[in-house]
């Protein structure tokens, strides 16, 4: 008879090794990560007992240092506090979300971002200038739209284009305004 791995015999009786090669594997004692088992005989020399101590009881002696997989999570986890960033009181947790509730509303219209210092546009200038006319004190740009702008002498027929006949310009579209 041939084995297929379609026959339905063979489907429930796969499923039992698995299981049970899992269980019995899964369930007996490892090897100890410190150090692989010796072989042969130990000398065994007089075995002596600590005297036992009748004064204040001392601390718990040091951990043994394991060097597995367990032990260095629990390195991390002992890190762990300097890593993560300290807890807010919750005054402070009130503070944080009064400041970003302050009222805002959301504008829309076009004003052009000037250029800066290094050549770049200045979009919070204009988000700004954007608030404000419409009665804000400040705002925040949202969104911005590019534009590329040429003069005339680009429409002359057979006239080479060149790199200064047309620039980029940057407009704030939205912005998130408040007073």
């Amino acid at each position: 008879m041939m084995v297929r791995s379609g026959n339905p015999v063979l489907r429930p009786g796969t499923l039992i090794f698995a299981v049970l090669s899992l269980l019995l594997g899964a369930g007996g004692t490892g090897w100890p990560q410190s150090a692989p088992p010796a072989l042969g005989l130990r000398e065994q020399g007089p075995q002596t007992t600590p005297p036992p101590s009748t004064s204040v009881p001392s601390s718990p002696p040091a951990r043994e240092e394991n060097p597995g997989l367990i032990n260095e999570m629990g390195k991390l986890f002992d890190k762990l506090p300097s890593i993560l960033p300290p807890i807010k009181s919750p005054s402070e947790t009130m503070n944080d979300l009064s400041r970003l509730a302050t009222p805002s509303a959301m504008v829309s219209g076009r004003m052009a971002c000037p250029a800066s210092s290094n050549g770049a546009p200045d979009c919070k200038q204009a988000a700004d200038q954007l608030c404000q006319s419409k009665g804000y004190k400040e705002g925040k740009s949202l969104n911005a739209d590019s534009a590329e702008k040429c003069s005339a002498k680009v429409l002359i027929p057979g006239r080479q284009r060149k790199p200064d006949d047309c620039r980029t310009d940057t407009f704030v579209t939205s912005a998130l305004c408040q007073n």
